[in-house]
């Protein structure tokens, strides 16, 4: 294989090449290092590179390989972090100034899992400031500037785990970990053509992990596939002394036929590309699912989710607030965000908490006997990096499209993200899979199978080596 197939292998690929001895997984660092050097700063990808640390992790995993010893799947493949998570080999910034020099004398909990399944960490990855918990209304939120898809280096990476996606989808690592609270492993799988898997609230420990949330941050990976997403999450699932919320549950798939329900007016405000794309997938579903239809319960996911991410979130930063330091911030909105959420009234807080039950309750009957609830992941493609996100969209028909992200999010429910084709500006699109509690295993099968019968997750984007010189930043 070339580099260039190499580096947009996937997981179980790489593993064949390295069992057979075809590569070794010095050759497959020193090739991550290589683009992760070359086109990160291209793209704004990447914080840190952690070149010592993956050359002494790939040069153990060849002696273990060479001496019989495969500790797992991912043994000797490397991999990126979102700069969120603490290693004791560079900064952990957390994306913002004010923490550009922060350090940890250890590894969180999933480094730490995927350190023992013999994967080798290569970057720091680029990300949103705070994971956007001060309300950015545009790209450029870290200091490490604007992330970009590769797709279209003038339209944005999503966020908050920008670097993740950006490094899977340009061939820089094989798979990385992302965070969401509220849509940050799904929209940059989006923004970026991957696929992405955000897991059961508890299925992983966020040991060592930036707190913005408590009640809803999870991590995740990012990957070519979904059978990659699956493989790197089982590495990094489990229960943690360090974590009381995370658990041991098994990964379950039916023997039955899948079934899954399409959402009620999904396409409703959607670009048309995007609706266009996501009846095909539907298409394709049909032919190995069984497929109904789900009405979302209409209720204030998102409030909910909003008043819940301000309280905690001004709790996790009281200190940046109290001190003034966030006026250190990149983004302008980020700047005073804090003290609007730190104005979050108490009461507010507990009613969204006590109605959280109820709005749980009525989402997981919405399900009835589905494995899963099919949408497009976002109505539209990314946005244009330079305008602002509620301007880049104008058309009043695009504010009605349904949301299954908050209620997902709001539920601690798993859901699957996978790239369905393109749209404007050669942007990808995508759709995702709404699964129930510890229902990954059923997602991925799902994703699995659509993906032996689609080539979209094959793509390449048409990467560029500098930034074109007439835009900075």
């Amino acid at each position: 294989m070339s580099d260039e197939d190499l580096a947009f292998a996937d997981v179980a690929t790489l593993r064949g090449l390295l069992d057979r001895r075809a590569v070794s997984s010095l050759e497959l660092t020193n090739l991550a290092l290589a683009r992760l050097t070359a086109y990160g700063p291209v793209y704004n990808a990447v914080v840190s590179i952690l070149h010592d640390r993956a050359l002494r992790e790939a040069k153990r995993a060849d002696r273990e390989l060479r001496a019989g010893r495969v500790r797992s799947a991912l043994h000797g493949i490397p991999y990126g972090v979102k700069d969120l998570l603490a290693t004791p080999d560079a900064p952990t910034t957390w994306g913002a100034a004010p923490y550009r020099n922060q350090r940890f004398d250890f590894d969180a909990t999933a480094v730490q899992r995927l350190g023992e399944a013999g994967a080798v960490l290569v970057a720091k990855l680029a990300m949103i400031e705070l994971a956007g918990g001060f309300g950015y209304n545009d790209a450029d939120a870290s200091f490490t500037g604007p992330g970009r898809t590769p797709w279209n280096w003038h339209y944005w990476s999503g966020g908050s785990s920008s670097g993740s996606g950006i490094a899977v989808a340009a061939g820089l690592v094989p798979f990385a970990i992302g965070s969401e609270t509220s849509g940050s492993i799904l929209f940059p799988s989006l923004a970026n053509g991957v696929s992405g898997l955000r897991p059961t609230y508890g299925r992983v420990s966020r040991h060592g992990a930036m707190a913005l949330c408590w009640s809803l941050d999870k991590l995740g990976p990012l990957a070519r596939t979904a059978a990659d997403t699956e493989t790197v999450l089982r590495a990094i699932a489990g229960a943690d002394p360090h974590d009381p919320t995370a658990e041991d549950h098994p990964f379950g798939v039916p023997s039955r036929r899948p079934r899954i329900a399409v959402l009620k007016n999904a396409t409703r405000g959607c670009q048309s590309a995007v609706a266009k794309n996501f009846r095909a997938s539907v298409e394709v579903l049909r032919t190995y699912c069984d497929v109904g239809e789900a009405a979302l319960p209409d209720l204030p996911y998102g409030q909910a989710v909003g008043t819940i991410v301000n309280a905690e979130g001004a709790a996790a930063f009281r200190g940046l607030i109290e001190s003034g330091k966030s006026h250190e911030l990149r983004s302008v909105d980020d700047r005073t965000g804090g003290y609007v959420a730190f104005a979050t009234r108490a009461v507010d807080y507990v009613d969204a908490q006590r109605r959280r039950p109820q709005m749980i309750d009525a989402l997981r009957k919405a399900f009835g006997g589905y494995d899963a609830i099919v949408a497009p992941t976002v109505n539209t493609v990314t946005y244009p990096v330079g305008i602002p996100f509620d301007k880049a969209y104008p058309d009043p028909k695009l504010q009605t499209a349904l949301d299954l992200i908050n209620p997902g999010n709001l539920a601690g429910l798993p859901a699957l993200a996978l790239p369905n084709g393109f749209g404007d500006h050669g942007l990808p699109t995508s759709f995702q899979l709404l699964g129930i509690a510890w229902g990954e295993a059923r997602l991925t099968a799902i994703g699995k199978r659509y993906q032996r019968l689609t080539s979209f997750h094959t793509k390449r984007p048409p990467l560029l080596r500098h930034a074109p010189s007439s835009v900075s930043g």
